[in-house]
């Protein structure tokens, strides 16, 4: 016969009588941010540039120093060309706040973004007769 085995019992953090619920605890899943977004993208009344979900941006220099941590990190990560849903998620920010990031840095000139490569869905057809005859004189 085993003997029972003992449950571990953590203790639990009293809450914070000055803050709301929903401010002492994230939803199951998701980690804390400990900043506001609006902290983030900084005040308002700015100008956004339009830009697609599929947008490329492409870093132009490094991050400087006066750059937020947010921008040195879309800065590191647009060494090769990314797009903004693509930046979006690995900086687990919302899309509106990375467009915001992104109109200061590319009124700073730090970043350049490109519409994406679109491909025809067809080819056009002298183009495809021009490499069969290509082919058979071969």
């Amino acid at each position: 016969m085993t003997p029972p085995q003992r449950q571990r019992r953590f203790l639990e953090p009293e809450p914070d009588p000055h803050l709301p619920q929903e401010a002492q605890e994230p939803p199951e899943g998701q980690k804390k941010n400990p900043e506001r977004l609006y902290v983030i993208t900084g005040p308002d009344g700015v100008e956004r540039i339009e830009l697609d979900l599929v947008t490329l941006i492409v870093a132009r220099a490094d991050p400087p120093r006066s750059a937020t941590p947010e921008q040195a990190a879309l800065l590191r990560l647009c060494t090769a060309p990314l797009s903004v849903a693509e930046l979006s998620a690995y900086l687990s920010l919302p899309f509106s706040v990375v467009t915001v990031l992104l109109t200061e840095l590319l009124t700073a000139e730090l970043v350049t973004a490109r519409a994406p490569v679109i491909r025809q869905a067809l080819a056009d057809r002298s183009l495809l007769e021009a490499v069969m005859h290509g082919l058979q004189k071969l």
